[in-house]
């Protein structure tokens, strides 16, 4: 039985200038020859694919936090989209707090994806979308309401706004919505995120795991945020990054010496063969 490897992207398999090191390609890829390897990320399909060349992956990948499972070659494996009517009635609550979010959505069924945002934005919203300005998806709007396929719905501010406002919808969504409140380390604010209940990581590798074919004690996964967690308890080994937040190395069986910047996944791999 083949072993399984599963990443994060950012801030674990990615370097903070979003590269990855010609280091981290070959060690990844010799690994790849003979194991199972694949990611799973936050990020969209088009941003995954972008920051992924050169890089060897066997299997189907996670996406938008485990909202989409899909192929390099654009093959969707499974969706669990938010609704247009569950996901307008979000929005309104949030306006009621003065914040308006981004909505990823999808915008077709050849995995073109749109990333919808209020023309009114916080500072923070602004250098997130300050990243994103040589996309083509992104789409402004006087009034912003969702599409009828949406991923998830992403609010930047600061945290105590954030968790009210989180607290706020849970009140009224419950256990419908998956929510995640966590430190955004590029632009050093929060984010919330709220996503169809299951659309998580660990849920997501199940469906991987079912896809493949693979035994879940031969998994081991990598990251550094608390979107990761779910997934640290569903597979044999949980390995932290060294930058990774204080809770997700207390759920971690292994925290690296190594950040992200220093080839951390990469690093782990290569120990293999002679001890880390």
């Amino acid at each position: 039985m083949k072993n399984i490897y599963i990443t994060d992207l950012d801030h674990t398999f990615l370097r903070t200038d979003l590269s990855v090191s010609s280091f981290t390609k070959e060690v990844w890829n010799s690994v790849a020859a003979h194991s199972i390897v694949s990611i799973a990320t936050a990020r969209t399909y088009k941003k995954t694919v972008q920051f992924l060349g050169g890089v060897d992956l066997n299997a189907p990948m996670i996406l938008l936090d485990g909202a989409l499972i899909a192929t390099m070659d654009k093959k969707i494996i499974d969706t669990k989209f938010l609704s247009k009517e569950v996901a307008d009635a979000i929005i309104d609550e949030g306006g009621k707090f003065g914040i308006f979010p981004f909505v990823l959505a999808l915008a077709d069924k050849n995995l073109n994806e749109l990333f919808l945002h209020s023309n009114i934005l916080n500072s923070d919203q602004k250098k997130v979308l300050s990243r994103y300005s040589k996309d083509d998806n992104l789409r402004e709007c006087g009034n912003i309401r969702a599409m009828d396929n949406n991923f998830k719905i992403v609010y930047f501010g600061e945290e105590e706004l954030l968790r009210k406002l989180s607290l706020h919808l849970e009140a009224i969504f419950g256990d419908t919505l998956k929510y995640i409140l966590a430190p955004e380390a590029y632009v050093g604010c929060y984010f919330l995120t709220l996503l169809h209940k299951d659309a998580d990581k660990s849920h997501a590798i199940r469906s991987v795991s079912e896809y493949v074919g693979f035994d879940l004690s031969k998994l081991t996964v990598f990251g550094d945020n608390f979107n990761d967690i779910g997934m640290f308890e569903l597979a044999g080994i949980s390995v932290a990054v060294a930058n990774a937040q204080e809770g997700v190395k207390k759920a971690a069986k292994i925290v690296l010496p190594h950040t992200n910047d220093e080839d951390a996944v990469a690093n782990y791999l290569k120990g293999l063969n002679g001890g880390y």
